[in-house]
């Protein structure tokens, strides 16, 4: 049985060592940094605190959600059209209307328009990867009056 066990790990040891990495990856994600184009719905994680309207947001620290963290994220879509031309900021603005405010509801039982707790936001593409065809706009909940969120903003189901 050693030896059979010793001839599998020398021909497949590169396939042992992604499907390793590939486990670890899954266990330690919530805990690492990754790109904010990369975070999925019910992540949460810190903003960057020199983020303002209109900056760029490159990677971001992701966490728990039974840990403090700045943000979760509550939805992510595709602003519609192919169009090669950049939206303007009305664009993104009714996207983020049209579809962020119902998702809000969906995700968190609370319309944003009255939650006095917490507040949304949102990412878009820059201008450089939206000529490469990504689309994709991220919303996320944080509380107003600037402290870090322990547990989720999603409701109880």
């Amino acid at each position: 049985m050693a030896a059979f066990l010793v001839r599998f790990v020398e021909r497949n040891w590169i396939w042992i060592g992604l499907v390793l990495f590939a486990l670890i990856f899954a266990v330690f994600r919530d805990f690492m940094s990754g790109s904010s184009g990369a975070l999925r719905i019910g992540d949460c994680f810190d903003v960057p605190t020199d983020v303002g309207n209109g900056s760029s947001v490159g990677d971001v620290r992701h966490h728990p959600c039974g840990e403090p963290h700045g943000a979760e994220v509550f939805f992510v879509g595709d602003i519609s059209g192919s169009s090669d031309a950049f939206p303007t900021d009305a664009d993104f603005d009714r996207f983020v209307k049209d579809q962020c405010g119902p998702a809000y509801f969906a995700y968190t039982g609370r319309d944003f328009a009255t939650d006095d707790t917490y507040d949304t936001s949102y990412f878009v593409p820059i201008r450089k990867r939206w000529a490469v065809g990504d689309r994709q706009v991220t919303c996320l909940a944080s509380r107003r009056d600037g402290l870090l969120i322990v547990g989720t903003v999603r409701i109880a189901r």
